[in-house]
């Protein structure tokens, strides 16, 4: 069901992962990425996949909730996939398919097929880590300070760092909230005799046409009365506004970024010595 998808959501907790700075999640979100997007060869992005399904463990995060933020990936995999498995055609490569007609030209490779597995687990553990750091692990409030923390030298030149930190905060926490109301809608348009699994798909597309506008309607009411609740508590953006608990780093988060470091030097090194041939060849 729809309403299995967890991505968006927080879940409160007291692991290592939840007594993290705000800043210093967002920080280490972004240095996982970059280690992500180094690991061009594959044992060093078999090892950072092994290190991102250890994040849940760290977090105290179950899996089944990990599994349900890549369940929205599996038709977005697909298609990186299926484009670029065409695309390890060339001199050097190892040819296992060709089709040639007129302007049409497929080739199959062995570098093609790892290129796509590549992009493909690049796109999972993405996901996986940024939700298990950040979403899962960390409440909407923390979240919009600790951006505006990190934003707040844009202030000197008159960027409202606080509305863009509050714009995101809102949209990330709308997932969750715009999952379950489409379950609803399909539910009763289900229970009115509607099909959705079952026909060609482009059938099934145009099955969920009706589902579209009334939750394009459920939106505007919630962003309605999210607006008024805003007002009501005299809401006026980032204007003398003050904390209840003011961002402050601990040892945990140093520890927790020199350790990331390690990890990003360590993948760095990985990555060049499998690139000159140590241990493997470099697909990317």
């Amino acid at each position: 069901m729809i309403k299995d998808i967890t991505l968006g959501q927080y879940f409160p907790g007291d692991s290592f992962l939840h007594r993290l700075d705000p800043r210093m999640k967002i920080v280490l979100s972004m240095l996982f990425i970059v280690m992500i997007f180094l690991a061009s060869s594959l044992v060093s992005l078999l090892a950072v996949t092994v290190l991102t399904f250890l994040l849940p463990f760290v977090g105290k995060i179950p899996m089944k909730t990990v599994f349900g933020a890549i369940k929205p990936l599996r038709w977005v995999v697909l298609i990186m996939m299926v484009l670029f498995l065409f695309t390890g055609g060339g001199e050097g490569y190892h040819i296992l398919w060709e089709f040639h007609w007129q302007f049409i030209n497929l080739v199959i490779s062995v570098e093609g097929i790892l290129k796509a597995i590549a992009v493909s687990v690049r796109i999972v553990i993405l996901v996986v880590s940024v939700s298990v750091i950040l979403s899962y692990t960390t409440s909407p409030i923390a979240l919009a300070d600790g951006i505006e923390s990190l934003l707040s030298p844009l202030k000197r030149l008159r960027v409202p760092v606080h509305d863009f930190a509050m714009m995101i905060t809102i949209a990330m926490r709308f997932i969750p909230i715009l999952i379950e109301e489409t379950d609803k809608i399909m539910s009763a348009q289900t229970a009115r005799g509607a099909d959705f699994h079952s026909g060609s798909l482009v059938k099934r597309a145009k099955a969920l046409i009706p589902v579209f506008i009334p939750l394009f309607v459920s939106s505007v009411r919630h962003a309605d009365n999210l607006a008024t609740a805003m007002e009501c508590r005299l809401y006026r953006g980032g204007n003398n506004r003050t904390r209840m608990r003011s961002l402050c780093y601990a040892t945990r988060d140093l520890l927790a970024l020199f350790a990331m470091g390690l990890l990003l030097v360590g993948i760095i090194l990985l990555t060049a010595e499998v690139t000159y041939g140590y241990l493997g060849f470099r697909y990317v």
